[in-house]
């Protein structure tokens, strides 16, 4: 058995050495047990920690940390401005969260693309953004690229290869839905030219969704870089989509030419009769739909021919002389004929006037002067 150890208590001057022995510690090192001593793995702890020099920043580090912060800003300000790569579902993709400018594609033009895209990839990216509140659908909305996100559907549809589930992306920012629209506009001028139908339609539907305040904003806003002459076309093909785009079949197979002689029609009051022609169903091809509204369009010009025979002028359309060159309607229009040194020209004045009408003018004045 083994011999106890007798214990004693420690002297006076034993407990004072200890005392000293305590406060000569490092103060922030102690971790004091409940019974107020320090445990002894937490003082071994404690020693080591205070031995062990702390390292010092050198100046290749502090240049290494600096860089690092460089890189993380312009990253964060790279992705910000839409000039980084994303990879992402096609599932997670709505093509359709902006009313799309484009009617209809091609079809041999989309064979050529997935053939193209089936050869060597998708060169260049759509263009996306995020959707505010997706809830439980998909997070992103297609900017442009509709196309191309098509004929990446199409060829995982048909070859079931996982390498066709995702898509090249550019997540953009817009900062309005009127930049939204603008950005899918100047893609599509740019890319593949829209018809002047689409580029008509558009603009009254960046109107309904809230983009622009008036057709007028819209045109001038999403087609700044065309002409005035331009725009003022675009402008009767919106009319023509405000009256007749519901009833029209082949809005997109409309010349430019039988556009703005429709919107002249319209402009004429004649939306009621042509409505009612289309609604005869017999419009069953761009050809024979053409044909129903044709004969309205001919009755339109024919009541602006002057001399027109079988009837009387209408009181609101009847000039009044007042002097040499010039008229003035009942409508509040005045008519001028003005000269210089590079020949005649008229002016309208008058506050219903403004670009359609001009553009509708000229429109017939050409025709009267053209050869026949």
């Amino acid at each position: 058995m083994a011999k106890r150890r007798k214990l004693t208590a420690p002297s006076a001057e034993e407990l004072h050495a200890i005392e000293e022995g305590f406060a000569a510690k490092p103060s922030g090192l102690s971790v004091a047990g409940p019974s107020g001593m320090m445990p002894p793995i937490a003082q071994v702890a404690a020693e080591a920690a205070a031995l062990t020099p702390t390292p010092t920043m050198t100046a290749e580090m502090r240049a290494e940390a600096a860089k690092d912060k460089r890189d993380a800003e312009r990253l964060r300000r790279a992705e910000a401005e839409g000039l980084v790569l994303v990879e992402i579902a096609t599932d997670d993709i709505v093509a359709d969260e902006l009313t799309r400018d484009r009617l209809v594609m091609d079809a041999e033009a989309m064979g050529e693309l997935k053939a193209s895209i089936a050869l060597s990839g998708l060169r260049l990216p759509i263009e996306v953004f995020e959707i505010a509140d997706p809830g439980d659908g998909p997070a992103y909305g297609l900017l442009s690229g509709y196309r191309r996100l098509a004929a990446i559907r199409a060829l995982e549809s048909e070859t079931g290869a996982a390498g066709y589930q995702t898509i090249r992306a550019i997540l953009r920012q817009p900062q309005s839905v009127a930049g939204a629209y603008l950005a899918m506009v100047e893609e599509n001028e740019i890319r593949a030219s829209l018809t002047p139908y689409e580029r008509g339609r558009v603009a009254v539907l960046a109107v309904q969704q809230g983009a622009y305040d008036t057709v007028e904003a819209a045109v001038n806003g999403l087609f700044h870089a065309a002409s005035k002459a331009k725009r003022s076309k675009i402008r009767s093909f919106a009319l023509v989509h405000e009256e007749l785009g519901d009833m029209l079949v082949f809005p997109e197979q409309l010349s430019e030419r039988a556009g703005l002689r429709l919107a002249n029609a319209l402009r004429g009051g004649l939306a009621g009769e042509i409505r009612e022609a289309l609604s005869s169903g017999q419009g069953t091809e761009a050809e024979a739909e053409w044909a129903l509204m044709e004969p309205l369009v001919e009755k339109a010009e024919a009541d602006t021919q002057p001399g027109k025979k079988g009837g009387r002028p209408r009181k609101a359309t009847s000039p009044k002389a007042d002097g040499p060159g010039i008229y003035r309607l009942d409508n509040g229009i005045t008519i001028r004929r003005e000269s210089d040194s590079k020949g005649y020209y008229i002016r309208l004045e008058g506050t219903p006037v403004n670009m359609d009408m001009v553009e509708a003018v000229m429109f017939e004045v050409k025709r009267l002067l053209e050869p026949r």
